[in-house]
């Protein structure tokens, strides 16, 4: 009874294919329909086509989105989308200070730690440390903020070294509370 049309692209998600889809998905259908789009980059000019359509989806039609990393995709995006992860076993990181009252000792203990991180390992702690400012903290994130956990996964992904990712990240928690 359901029908599934699959938009699968093997390394980057385009304009053409956002919106090839977006017209799939205004063709009505009496059962449930599933477009699947999946790729391992989405570029943000295609993401922001998918909007409209992810917010308020025709009826009858659900939008699964298949990506390596959540940060492939932007935040609007997957504010719009239930997020399910496969069940990969992650390390659970214990991190011992808030982001609501870090400090400068904090961050450069914390640098060290992370000095010989790989770049599985570095991510796994991103999501970490996110989820720390998020639940555990409970912080109502800045848009710099945001932005800079997306920044920190493309730059790990790019091999960038996992302490200056670190410091970019712990810095932006440290200037907000001094800011203001």
């Amino acid at each position: 009874p359901n029908r599934v049309v699959g938009f699968i692209v093997e390394d980057e998600f385009k304009i053409e294919h956002a919106k090839a889809a977006v017209a799939e998905a205004y063709i009505s259908e009496s059962g449930t329909k599933y477009i699947i789009l999946g790729a391992n980059n989405f570029n943000t000019v295609s993401q922001n086509s998918l909007l409209k359509a992810l917010e308020e989806p025709p009826r009858n039609i659900e939008f699964i989105i298949l990506s390596n990393s959540t940060s492939n995709l932007l935040p609007t995006v997957r504010s719009r989308l239930p997020i399910f992860k496969d069940k990969q076993e992650h390390r659970v990181y214990d991190i011992e200070f808030s982001l609501a009252k870090i400090n400068y000792g904090d961050i450069f203990e914390f640098l060290k730690k992370v000095a010989k991180l790989k770049k599985s390992e570095a991510k796994d702690l991103v999501e970490a440390l996110y989820y720390r400012a998020t639940v555990v903290d409970k912080l109502i994130l800045s848009r710099s903020q945001l932005d800079n956990f997306d920044k920190a996964f493309r730059l790990l992904e790019l091999n960038a070294r996992a302490q200056s990712v670190f410091a970019l990240l712990l810095m932006s928690f440290s200037g907000e509370r001094n800011a203001s």
